[in-house]
């Protein structure tokens, strides 16, 4: 056995480290966190100082006792987790978890590169407990938050809604964006252009500085110039430059990824983790702008080898955002000689990006030389402009140009013609095509992730899973829209003739943008009208900045939940008196000119869906779901009038066996009736297009899973499935599997099944702390109270002084005969 023992947070970065330390060095991974607050309940004493009480994760048991036997049998263990709060957080869980000294070294690094490994080992250091306690801060804030805000959705909303403290505020800028959308009122104004022909086939583009309001008033312009003389007024050329972007920071890199790679927020942070745990690029979550001297000084030498000393510029960024963590260093790579990295071609783009990025950062500015022309018009005074940029010395623009969320209103510059004072020029056309103003423009992750950071929400490590979390909870979609075709009016001047036409053009069509579901806007509404803190853009960054305060040991963590707690309690008391009929969804939005009926929209058990009728009147409502691109705040009557048009329910699709098959709907969902027995109908299933032929095979399904069908056989026995008292199962060689809630009897398949076993199996071999071949009816348990032998069905208490791991079948024996003969030890 090694001497030291390395213990990181990923195999992959356990692998590269290995590598570059001896033979006296055993590095191993924990694969994340191994402790946490229990899935149920709160876990937090909020009378004894806001006091937790964690637990080894079930999936963790096993791994903690191998790394227990191996952190006894080493003279050394090195706590070598990520150099952040959550890193330091799962280092501080794994010596409570491993039961090691509170001065067990703790050795961080940035890059995991072989000097910033041995020089890490060259100066350890101790827990830093400030550090854990800011994440421990979030983590329980985040935990009371849930626990206490989310049963108040459940009484006043709608069940299993859930509330978090970041999540809730990224969900409140999409909705606020898109109520900004719906009351945009759109304006219409005439843009005039021109183009003139010059010598050599080359065409000089003008255009007018302003807009004309109406059709009228450009015409009147374009009349002005039939017959009328253009000849350049005056040419004005000035230097100018461009510099370059600072490197990466994790949220600029998570936006530039987006747009150049089309990458999500989550992805980029998966490529982002795996370059840097193969040492290619430094740490990944950082909100710092910094270059060490020794990197800069690298990447001087990577320009320098490739463009020359004239392209090198060095320069020291300033993080402008003040709440950053720590003293970190921006994304960069570990070698800037190293042009490519990655193990698949996602993983390159994403390395390209940072290097190109980095680079550069550390290269001279762009010198241009930018051109106006302006034109006289001999029969009005107006004047029209032309622009062109020239690039004299491209510097950074050999490598890199920074991308912006809305390409289509970047200035395209282009290069100018020569032209010279008092040159007369010739019109070939001038247009006034009409152009609509547009609204804000939905969020897309990237941009979310700016707003989140411009309002000092969040942090780097909480970006990915905030968006994540919104979306998985169905508050947000993620998804490509099409647009709509409107008319635009054009005017055109050519050879002293003004014709009009109608165009048609497309709008508003999105892709990979943020929307709100209805869901998302009623609970919205909702934490906005009763918890108003919850959901404050202010409030949110000031609680971001006391566990910046906390992490440099400024702020006492409980004294800080304390304060928070303690008026976030008594709004939570005080929403019990909230009456449920003002959290309610229900719009009406008029009556059907055919029935004279109400239509209202609400959200339901199942979501949003439209109402025709009333629950009084004699004649039972009429019920369709809403689709997911219409909103309760905003779908217009004939809109939901259009939904009611399509087959209603009840309808009667076929027969089967001499009977009629009956698509409805019910509280638990849409079904099929047949021979006066339900079939649900699954998720992908609709009840306005099913046909007879489905509901069919549903029927059937039914009817072989209620008679425990036959999946196939696995390692020589037969999968069959059934349902007893506790719900659905498969069985395998004379044992149960209940099903998940997301697995159906009539879908469950072949492969399902044996993932379902193999987990278990997992499951209960982490249950086991060791067995013992040669006699199976002994076993070391790992109990909920706590490891004990089980022999037989005996249980014995296994000796303070004794490791569980370590105990040998003649260990076991003994302990279960010195064990008084009436005690049965703890129950399992």
């Amino acid at each position: 056995m090694s001497k030291n023992l390395v213990i990181v947070e990923s195999p992959a970065k356990a692998k590269t480290i290995e590598g570059y330390l001896g033979k006296d060095f055993t590095v191993k991974s924990s694969f994340g966190h191994v402790r946490d607050l229990p899935e149920k309940g709160m876990a937090i004493d909020i009378e004894n100082g806001f006091k937790p009480t964690y637990e080894i994760t079930p999936d963790k048991i096993k791994v903690v006792n191998e790394l227990k036997t191996l952190a006894k049998s080493s003279e050394e263990v090195w706590l070598a987790t990520d150099d952040d709060r959550e890193g330091e957080s799962i280092s501080w869980h794994l010596k409570e978890a491993l039961g090691l000294a509170d001065n067990t070294k703790r050795i961080v690094f940035r890059e995991i590169t072989k000097n910033a490994i041995v020089k890490a080992i060259q100066q350890p250091r101790t827990i830093d407990m400030d550090l854990v306690n800011a994440q421990q801060a979030r983590r329980l804030l985040d935990r009371l938050i849930g626990f206490e805000l989310s049963p108040v959705l459940w009484s006043k909303v709608k069940k299993g809604l859930s509330a978090g403290r970041v999540q809730s505020v990224a969900v409140r800028i999409i909705v606020e964006r898109e109520r900004e959308i719906e009351t945009f009122v759109t304006k219409s104004s005439f843009k005039l252009t021109a183009q003139f022909a010059l010598d050599g086939n080359k065409i000089l583009q003008a255009e007018l500085p302003k807009n004309f309001e109406s059709l009228a008033d450009a015409r009147s312009f374009l009349e002005k110039c039939i017959g009328a003389n253009f000849s350049i007024k005056n040419l004005e050329t000035k230097p100018a430059k461009k510099s370059p972007s600072p490197p990466f920071t994790t949220s600029t890199l998570q936006q530039e990824a987006s747009r150049k790679l089309g990458y999500s927020v989550a992805s980029t942070m998966m490529y982002a983790q795996k370059l840097y745990e193969a040492g290619k690029i430094s740490y990944m979550r950082t909100d710092s702008t910094n270059l060490s001297e020794e990197a800069i000084q690298k990447a001087k030498e990577a320009i320098t080898a490739q463009f020359g000393e004239h392209y090198v510029q060095t320069r020291q960024y300033k993080t402008k955002n003040e709440s950053a963590q720590e003293a970190h260093e921006a994304i960069r790579p570990t070698d800037f000689s190293v042009t490519t990295a990655g193990a698949d071609p996602k993983e390159k783009r994403l390395y390209d990006l940072i290097w190109k990025r980095a680079i550069a950062s550390q290269m001279a500015d762009a010198q241009l030389e930018r051109t106006t022309a302006t034109i006289r018009i001999s029969t009005t005074p107006e004047e029209l402009l032309a622009q062109g940029e020239v690039i004299k010395f491209d510097g950074f623009l050999a490598v890199y140009l920074e991308s912006k969320d809305e390409e289509e209103d970047e200035e395209n510059a282009k290069m100018l013609p020569p032209l010279h004072i008092n040159q007369a020029l010739n019109l070939d056309t001038m247009k006034a095509t009409e152009k609509y103003t547009r609204p804000s423009a939905r969020y897309t992750e990237a941009s979310l992730v700016k707003a989140l950071e411009e309002r000092g929400i969040g942090r780097p490590s909480t970006y990915a899973p905030t968006i994540s979390t919104i979306i998985k909870r169905e508050y947000v979609v993620k998804e490509d829209r099409p647009g709509k075709e409107r008319e635009f009016k054009e005017l055109a001047l050519r050879k002293n003739t003004i014709t009009e036409r109608v165009g048609k053009e497309n709008y508003g069509a999105e892709k990979g943008k943020l929307f709100p579901t209805s869901v998302g806007m009623v609970v919205n509404d909702f934490l906005v009208n009763n918890f108003k803190e919850v959901v404050d853009f202010k409030f949110t960054a000031e609680m971001e900045n006391e566990f910046d305060e906390i992490a440099q040991g400024k702020v006492e963590w409980s004294e800080m939940i304390g304060q928070f707690y303690q008026g976030f309690h008594k709004t939570i008391e005080d929403s019990k008196s909230i009456d449920r009929s003002t959290a309610s969804s229900v719009r009406e939005l008029g009556i059907d000119p055919n029935t004279g009926k109400v239509v209202s929209v609400r959200l339901g058990k199942y979501g949003p869906y439209a109402q025709l009728g009333d629950a009084k009147d004699e004649e039972k409502p009429i019920f369709v779901n809403l689709p997911k691109d219409k909103l309760l705040s905003s779908i217009t009557l004939e809109e939901a009038l259009a939904l009611f048009e399509k087959p209603r329910l009840p309808r009667e699709i076929g027969f089967y066996e001499d009977k009629p098959l009956v698509v409805g709907a019910g509280k638990l969902g849409p079904y099929v009736k047949h021979d006066d027995k339900y079939v649900s109908l699954e998720a992908s299933d609709d009840p306005f297009t099913i046909d007879e032929a489905r509901a069919i095979a549903l029927i059937e399904a039914k009817r072989a899973a209620d008679a425990g069908g036959n999946l196939g056989d696995f390692e020589g026995s037969a999968i069959t499935t059934g349902k007893g008292r506790f719900g659905p199962y498969v069985k395998h060689d004379n044992k149960y599997y209940s099903l998940a809630k997301t697995d159906s009897l009539t879908t469950i398949t072949y492969e399902r099944a044996i993932e379902l076993i193999l987990a278990k199996r997992n499951q209960e071999a982490n249950k086991y702390i060791k067995e013992f071949p040669e006699n199976e009816s002994i076993k070391v348990v790992n109990g909920l109270y706590g490891p004990y032998i089980q022999i037989g069905k005996r249980n014995v208490k296994i000796p303070k002084d004794m490791v569980a791991a370590e105990l040998t079948l003649e260990d076991c024996i003994r302990l279960g005969e010195e064990a008084p003969a009436t005690t049965k030890g703890r129950k399992k």
